[in-house]
């Protein structure tokens, strides 16, 4: 397994995350466990849930089947980078009560609580704010997680889904305060979607915050899903099914995939291995839904990519250019 510091803190963390929103909704319990296994087997020590995922009447069902693998002891715990998210409503259906979601310092505090018994550990190493929250200043924000932190039940905070403009807000508030501010950012970055590079990924160079992307494989699209149609009559579905209904879209992912098979190489893996070549990049988070798709991900991590296909994927895919030049002179 491959390490780096996550962003500018002293936190060694792997190069891939494991990302565990598939367990609950998509995959049973036993399943969950025997992936986290295999994972931290391989060394893979970065793990990140929310306490919404779950979803529906199952909110916090995912932190729970963590929760129940940390109980089994064996050093789970230690040998793990805990990440976590607020933000969404844990409050049920049809609840009229308010204050159970967003960023206040009340619900930041609930949710922690919550979130810490679900997961059945004293600490969250990486606490993340899920989206912005335009209603609660920043300044409430930091005064509710320094307490966290001085408490030992925080040590880090991250952030997830934040425009540039509110990772810098956020940290030359946290500057003020004398707080250590955020330290990560989870965004949508693949090489389907690349705008992160515009604004998002320069503000957390400059701020110091490892970027963590989600759907790496941009819903499926980057997996050979064109591939999947024709051998195995398998149509795409939900967001791959989305884009590949614009013409334009199916052209590129039909490059993609041409352009891999006669390097040899699998869309999926590419994927994931292209991202880490990127600046700024901590590790992508992959959300494997069975012990096979995990192992597909780790082969990422030993995948050099040449200059020839690295240059032919930013011709397919090509990147929106620096901020402001790709919208100004």
């Amino acid at each position: 397994m491959k390490y780096t510091q996550l962003g500018r803190t002293g936190l060694k963390v792997s190069r891939l995350v494991l990302g565990t929103m598939n367990f609950g909704p998509q995959t049973d319990e036993p399943t969950s466990h025997s992936i986290l296994d295999a994972a931290l087997d391989a060394g893979l020590n970065f793990v990140d849930t929310a306490n919404v995922y779950g979803w529906g009447e199952n909110k916090g069902r995912t932190e729970d089947i963590i929760g129940t693998w940390f109980a089994q002891n064996g050093g789970r715990r230690d040998k793990t980078v805990l990440a976590t998210k607020v933000y969404g409503s844990m409050a049920g259906d049809g609840d009229p009560w308010p204050n159970h979601d967003r960023l206040s310092a009340l619900n930041i505090r609930r949710a922690v609580e919550a979130s810490l018994k679900r997961l059945q550990t004293d600490y969250i190493d990486l606490y993340q704010f899920h989206h912005i929250d335009r209603r609660t200043p920043f300044e409430e924000i930091w005064q509710a997680v320094d307490v966290l932190i001085q408490q030992g039940k925080v040590l880090y905070a991250g952030s997830s889904n934040f425009p540039g403009y509110k990772i810098a807000q956020a940290n030359e508030t946290a500057a003020r305060r004398g707080s250590v501010g955020l330290v990560s950012e989870q965004c949508l970055y693949n090489l389907a979607e690349r705008r992160a590079e515009m604004e998002v990924i320069p503000a957390a160079q400059e701020y110091g915050l490892g970027v963590i992307p989600w759907s790496p494989l941009h819903g499926g699209l980057l997996g050979g899903v064109i591939k999947k149609e024709v051998e195995g009559g398998r149509r795409a579905g939900g967001r791959s099914a989305d884009a590949l209904a614009n013409t334009s879209v199916r052209a590129q992912v039909q490059a993609y995939e041409d352009l891999l098979d006669k390097h040899g190489l699998e869309p999926g893996e590419t994927a994931l291995a292209w991202l880490l070549t990127c600046p700024g990049v901590t590790g992508p988070i992959v959300g494997p839904r069975t012990a096979e798709q995990l192992e597909s991900a780790l082969r990422a991590l030993e995948l050099e990519l040449s200059e020839e296909v690295l240059s032919a994927l930013d011709e397919i895919f090509p990147g929106p250019g620096p901020s402001p030049e790709a919208f100004a002179w």
